[in-house]
C-alpha cells in the first residue's frame, strides 16, 4: 500500500523489517515471500549486490519445499532481476528452470507469466524475434484463462515491437485492441500506453491531428496520477515523434512541457536537501555549543593558573618573568593555530555547501548567489570595456549531453553518472582556471567565462564540443562516446543601442532557448546569441517567446558551431548535417529538426 501511494522509502523499510522477523520462524514459505520483498527493495533501490543474494537466497530455500508454486515466483524474480543487472545469459539460466517447474505445476498462468519474463529478457538482450515470440505464445495462454488485464499488456508490449520496426498499421492493431480490453478490465495503466502507442503510430503515418489528440489522451492520465517521471518519459517521445512528423513547434512545446516538470522535481528534491541541511546544520550547532562550554571551562582554568603564575612571578622577579614571557608566546601561537585550523575548516565546510558532490564543480545555487553579489550593475560593464578598447566582454555557455536517456536505458545509470563525470573533468581542461563551470541540474552544465576576447567566443564553444565529443567514456568494458549540444552568448546582452542589459536570468534564459535550437537542428553543435537587429520593430518578449522566429525575421544575430561528427545515438542513423559555418543567416537555417533522445 505504501508503495502504490508512492511513499517508496516507508515500503522498503516494512519489507526489510518483514524478512527480519521471517527468518526468525520455521515456515519456509513465508521466508520465501519475504526474502523476495526484500530482494525486490534492494533492486528498487539499484543495491543489486544484496538484492541478487536475497533472490539466490529465496530460490534455494523454495527448493526445499512440497510446494512448486514458491518455487516458480522465486525463479521468476530472480530472473527480472538478472534483466535488470543485463546479466542475460544467467537470466535465461533461471528462465529455463522456471518454464519446467511451470510444465510440472500444469499452470497456464504460471506460463504465461514466464512468457512475459521471456519477452522482457529478449527485449533487453536485443533479440527482437524471441521477443515477440514469446509475446504471442503468451497472449495464446491468456486468452485461453480469459485473464484480461494480462491480455491488455501483452497487447500493448506488442503495438511497442511493431513501432519500433515503424510497422504502423500493426501498431494501431494491436494497440487499439489493447485499449479495448484495458477498458473493459478498468485498466487505465494500459489504456494510457496503448492511447500512446496509438499516436505515435498515427503521427508515424502523417495524421497529426489524430496523433496529437490520442497522445493528449495518454498524457493526461499521467496528469491525474501525478506520475511525473513517466509523464516525463512520455513527454520526450511525444516531442520525438513530433520532430520526425516535421511539428517542430509542437515538438519544442512538448520539450518545454518536459523541462517544466524536471525543473519541478529538482526544487523539490532541492527543497529536502535544504531540510537535510538544515538539520545537520542544527545538530553541528549544538556540538559547537558544548564544545564552547568545554572551551570555556578550559579558560577558566587556565586563568586560575595564570594567577598563581604571577604569584610567582613577583617572587622569582626576572627569572620567572622571562619564562612566562617564553609561556605566553607560546600559548598566542597555540591560539593563532588554532584560530587558523578553525578558518580551514570554516572555508572546506562553505566550499562543500557551493559543490555538486557527484562532479565537484560549483553547483546552480552557489551560481545563482554569485550573479546576486556582483556589485558593478551589469548595465555599466560594456562602456567600462569599451572605453579601454579592447572589447572584452563575459560570456555564458549551457551545455546538454545528446542522448543521455539512451546512455542510462542502455548502460545504467551509473554508467551515466561516469559520462557527467567525464564532462565535467574536461570542461576543466577546455576552459580557465578563473571561468566558473556549474552543474547546472541533470545532464545539464554552465559555464560563466568573466573576461574572454568577443572574437573568441565561438572558438570556446569549438573547443567545448571537440574536447568531450573526442573522449569515450569506458564502462564495464564498454566504449561510449559521449556529445554534448550549446547554447552561448556573450554577457551582458543589450538588446537596442541605447538600451539597459539583460538581467542576469533572461540572458540564461536566451541561451537556453538557443541550446534547445541546437537540439532541435541535429545537436552536436553550439547556437550562439551574438545580438540584435531592428530591435525597434520587435520586442524583447516577442523573442523570448520564440527565439528561432525572430530570427528568420531578422531580429536576432546567431552563429552556428558544429562538431567534429553529428552521429545520432548509439544504434541509430547519424542525421543530415548542414555544411560548417561561422556565422548562419536566417535564410541559412535548417528546414526541419532532427529525430532522436537526449
Amino acid at each position: 500500500m505504501l508503495f502504490a501511494m508512492t511513499d517508496v522509502k516507508g515500503a522498503h523499510q516494512f519489507a526489510f523489517e518483514a524478512d527480519r522477523l521471517a527468518q526468525t520462524t520455521s515456515d519456509l514459505a513465508l521466508r520465501v515471500q519475504a526474502a523476495l520483498s526484500a530482494g525486490q527493495a534492494y533492486a528498487e533501490q539499484g543495491n543489486f549486490p544484496p538484492a541478487l543474494g536475497k533472490m539466490q537466497g529465496a530460490v534455494e530455500l523454495a527448493r526445499r519445499l512440497d510446494d512448486l508454486v514458491p518455487l516458480a515466483a522465486a525463479l521468476n524474480s530472480q530472473a527480472r532481476l538478472y534483466t535488470q543487472m543485463k546479466e542475460y545469459g544467467q537470466g535465461f539460466a533461471a528462465l529455463d528452470e522456471l518454464v519446467a517447474v511451470a510444465g510440472k505445476l500444469q499452470s497456464p498462468g504460471r506460463l504465461a507469466m514466464a512468457k512475459s519474463t521471456e519477452y522482457g529478457l529478449a527485449i533487453e538482450s536485443r533479440q527482437t524475434r524471441r521477443a515477440l515470440r514469446a509475446l504471442q505464445d503468451g497472449l495464446e495462454l491468456e486468452r485461453r484463462l480469459g485473464a484480461q488485464r494480462m491480455i491488455a499488456v501483452t497487447l500493448v508490449n506488442l503495438s511497442d515491437s511493431y513501432l519500433k520496426e515503424q510497422d504502423y498499421a500493426r501498431t494501431l492493431q494491436y494497440a487499439n485492441e489493447s485499449l479495448q480490453v484495458s477498458r473493459r478490465s478498468n485498466d487505465s495503466a494500459t489504456e494510457a500506453t496503448a492511447l500512446v502507442n496509438i499516436g505515435q503510430a498515427y503521427l508515424g503515418m502523417g495524421r497529426l491531428a489524430d496523433g496529437k489528440r490520442s497522445f493528449e489522451a495518454g498524457l493526461a492520465f499521467y496528469e491525474r496520477a501525478n506520475s511525473q517521471p513517466d509523464l516525463q518519459a512520455v513527454l520526450i517521445e511525444y516531442g520525438m515523434a513530433l520532430e520526425r512528423a516535421g511539428d517542430l513547434r509542437g515538438a519544442v512545446a512538448a520539450y518545454h512541457r518536459e523541462r517544466a516538470i524536471s525543473n519541478q522535481l529538482f526544487e523539490r528534491q532541492r527543497q529536502q536537501a535544504v531540510l537535510e541541511l538544515q538539520e545537520k546544520y542544527e545538530t553541528e550547532k549544538k556540538q559547537r555549543q558544548i564544545e564552547l562550554l568545554r572551551r570555556e571551562n578550559q579558560v577558566k582554568g587556565a586563568e586560575l593558573d595564570n594567577r598563581r603564575l604571577q604569584q610567582r612571578v613577583w617572587w622569582l622577579l626576572a627569572l620567572v618573568f622571562a619564562l612566562a614571557a617564553v609561556i605566553v608566546g607560546l600559548l598566542y601561537r597555540k591560539v593563532r593555530h588554532a584560530n587558523a585550523q578553525l578558518e580551514v575548516k570554516n572555508l572546506e565546510l562553505k566550499a562543500q555547501s557551493a559543490l555538486d558532490p557527484l562532479t565537484s564543480l560549483y553547483n546552480r545555487r552557489h551560481f545563482q548567489d554569485f550573479m546576486r553579489s556582483q556589485h558593478l550593475p551589469a548595465a555599466h560593464q560594456p562602456e567600462l570595456r569599451k572605453a579601454h578598447g579592447d572589447d572584452i566582454v563575459g560570456a555564458l555557455f549551457l551545455l546538454d549531453v545528446d542522448h543521455f536517456k539512451h546512455v542510462n536505458d542502455t548502460y545504467g545509470h551509473a554508467a551515466g553518472d561516469a559520462v557527467l563525470r567525464m564532462i565535467a573533468e574536461h570542461l576543466r581542461i577546455a576552459l580557465r582556471e578563473t571561468d566558473m563551470i556549474v552543474r547546472w541540474g541533470g545532464e545539464e552544465f554552465l559555464a560563466f567565462l568573466p573576461a574572454i576576447p568577443r572574437h573568441g567566443i565561438d572558438e570556446v564553444a569549438r573547443r567545448i564540443l571537440s574536447s568531450i565529443s573526442s573522449q569515450a567514456v569506458l564502462y564495464q568494458g564498454r566504449s561510449i562516446s559521449v556529445k554534448v549540444s550549446l547554447g552561448f552568448s556573450p554577457f551582458p546582452l543589450v538588446p537596442g543601442e541605447d538600451g539597459a542589459a539583460l538581467p542576469w536570468e533572461r540572458a540564461v534564459n536566451l541561451v537556453d532557448m538557443a541550446l534547445y535550437l541546437a537540439k532541435a537542428h541535429g545537436r552536436n553543435r553550439a547556437y550562439g546569441v551574438r545580438g540584435f537587429h531592428n530591435f525597434a520593430q520587435t520586442s524583447m518578449e516577442a523573442i523570448e517567446q520564440d527565439l528561432e522566429r525572430a530570427w528568420r525575421a531578422g531580429f536576432v544575430d546567431l552563429t552556428v558551431v558544429l562538431g567534429a561528427s553529428a552521429d545520432g545515438a548509439p544504434g541509430e542513423p547519424a542525421a543530415e548535417q548542414p555544411a560548417p559555418a561561422d556565422k548562419v543567416s536566417p535564410a541559412g537555417a535548417p528546414a526541419a529538426l532532427r529525430s532522436g533522445a537526449g
